[in-house]
């Protein structure tokens, strides 16, 4: 059985009728005009309360006529059947393939009516692995992945699916047809050259050029599928593929179109975007599909655009009380919680508790595919992750990041999940002060990883002259040798963060205990809260001695 690169990062959805709660994912692309060195780029937190995560290989390969592929269902391992395997498949590494053709995705499930039952043809997580194990650009992984949902069926709810290689970056949403309906309508949109787009489990295309093939294509029956339901009576020209299949509610916004607002915001402070439209207010003016940043994006800032909570917003999540004492920026579920029959919701951030990995794909045109293709990969926070560089064209994991190391329901000091998971929820506890500690040991990792780039480029790029299999070897060994680095570094973090912040002391740095005081808005919410408990009563003032 073959394994599975992505999961389930369904729709979190909620109403102050009938709240619904599930995980969620959230995806950036950036053009080669508005990167700083020319590279497309995509990225992808995969967040679910059950994700292990891991670096998955598919290796390519040349097959027999007659040979055929497994479809295993991504999100619940069922067997769904078999198709035809291509003759010449290609390696994928994560998500990103040898030929630098990269897909993420968000599940914004859509229409009731809409969902498979039972499932028929190809799921979602299969149908993005085979993209990218059958070509060679993003444009014929969207045919790839079309031709086979129209030969085969659609197995899953509706999809926002980014699909990427070094010259382009797509947008493709895709839901299916319903209980007993083979096929799915879809439509894909290229973001234009110096534009940024992302999605956030909500369907994000609304109208689209009909009789523009270079920059869009869709199925023959997008439009007239939604005219058949009932859920479209206008003009072909003023269809929208989202209010069509997705409509949107207060859910839809606060928790999905929120992240892409925040992620616009960072990105082009600029265009002043309101936050009224996610907050639902009549009348706001909607998101664009696509936003030109106000400069152009290096590695660094795609990393912090994707490490967002809000802050600076009303949204903050560092600023109420249930951050706690040390403004820890995340909220256990459930997300919606009802005091006096009135429902209330917390805030669903970019950068989660529940992110099982997360990845920066990076494709660059004026390198080799091997070199030229880089997954940027981590687990769990994005905040307090690291994302370590794995060449496209490398033919192994580091250990502590592969499959079979542990799992979800076994601790493992061997696996890079478990290492990243044990720091990250200590530092709850203290979040304020350790995520110093943390990001101090982030910045070194990651600072140096961007910084030694350009010179393992140079190297691997003189090997590949030589032969390209001397490149890959080079820059198999460099990325094994960063991911066991990054996995020792953080164990090494953990100790050191246990013994500084020990039973809520602080050691300083000469080792010294000591006790710092919790934040005066802290201690003052105590005494509102439970202040005549716990006061201390004046002490007397003593009676003076009698006189004689």
């Amino acid at each position: 059985m073959r394994r599975t690169i992505v999961v389930c990062c369904a729709v979190l959805i909620w109403s102050a009728f009938a709240p619904r709660l599930a995980d969620a994912c959230t995806n950036l692309l950036v053009t080669k005009g508005a990167s700083a060195d020319g590279s497309t780029m995509i990225t992808y937190n995969a967040d679910s309360h059950e994700l292990y995560g891991e670096l998955v290989f598919i290796p390519g390969g040349s097959f027999p006529p007659g040979a055929r592929r497994e479809i295993i269902e991504g999100d619940s391992g069922k067997f769904l059947g078999w198709i035809p395997q291509a003759p010449l498949t290609y390696w994928v590494v994560g998500n990103i393939s040898e030929h630098q053709v990269s897909t993420g995705e968000t599940t914004f499930t859509g229409r009731d009516e809409l969902k498979p039952d039972p499932p028929i043809g190809i799921d979602y997580v299969s149908l993005m692995n085979i993209g990218m194990e059958r070509a060679r650009t993003a444009r014929e992984a969207i045919k790839v992945m079309t031709d086979l949902v129209a030969e085969h069926g659609y197995a899953s709810t509706g999809e926002s699916i980014s699909v990427a290689d070094p010259n382009e970056a797509w947008i493709f949403e895709i839901i299916g047809k319903g209980k007993g309906v083979k096929g799915a309508v879809w439509v894909a949109r290229r973001v234009p050259d110096g534009f940024i787009s992302a999605h956030a489990n909500q369907a994000r295309i609304g109208r689209f050029p009909l009789n523009d093939p270079a920059n869009c294509m869709y199925s023959k029956d997008v439009i007239s599928f939604a005219r058949a339901k009932g859920w479209f009576s206008g003009k072909d020209a003023d269809f929208s593929f989202a209010d069509a299949y997705a409509p949107l509610d207060f859910g839809a916004l606060r928790a999905c179109e929120a992240r892409v607002w925040s992620m616009f915001r960072g990105a082009a402070p600029s265009a002043n975007l309101s936050i009224d439209y996610v907050k639902g207010v009549p009348g706001a003016a909607p998101l664009p599909l696509w936003i030109k940043p106000d400069r152009k994006l290096a590695i660094a800032d795609v990393m912090a655009l994707m490490r967002d909570h809000f802050e600076g917003t009303e949204f903050d999540m560092t600023k109420d009380v249930g951050a706690g004492p040390f403004a820890c920026p995340y909220r256990w579920r459930p997300m919606t919680f009802k005091v006096d029959g009135q429902e209330y919701v917390n805030e669903r951030a970019i950068s989660t508790q529940q992110t099982g990995y997360s990845f920066i794909a990076q494709m660059r045109s004026s390198l080799p595919d091997p070199i030229g293709g880089v997954i940027w990969w981590g687990v769990d926070d994005t905040y307090s992750t690291v994302w370590a560089p794995m060449y496209c064209g490398i033919r192994q994991a580091p250990r502590p990041y592969g499959v079979g190391v542990a799992d979800m329901h076994h601790f493992s000091w061997d696996s890079l999940f478990w290492v990243f998971n044990w720091v990250a929820n200590f530092a709850y506890s203290r979040y304020s002060d350790m995520i110093v500690d943390i990001q101090q040991v982030q910045r070194e990792l990651e600072g140096g990883f961007l910084a030694d780039q350009a010179g393992i480029d140079k190297a691997a790029l003189a090997l590949h002259a030589q032969a390209p299999e001397l490149a890959r070897d080079y820059l198999t060994k460099y990325s094994i040798a960063q991911g066991e680095l990054v996995h020792k570094r953080w164990r090494k973090l953990g100790e050191d963060l246990l013994v500084k912040y020990m039973d809520g002391n602080v050691k300083d740095t000469q080792g010294n205990v000591t006790h710092p005081e919790y934040p005066e808005a802290w201690y003052r919410q105590i005494v509102q809260d439970h202040g005549d408990v716990i006061k201390v009563p004046p002490t007397p003032t003593p009676t003076p001695a009698p006189t004689h």
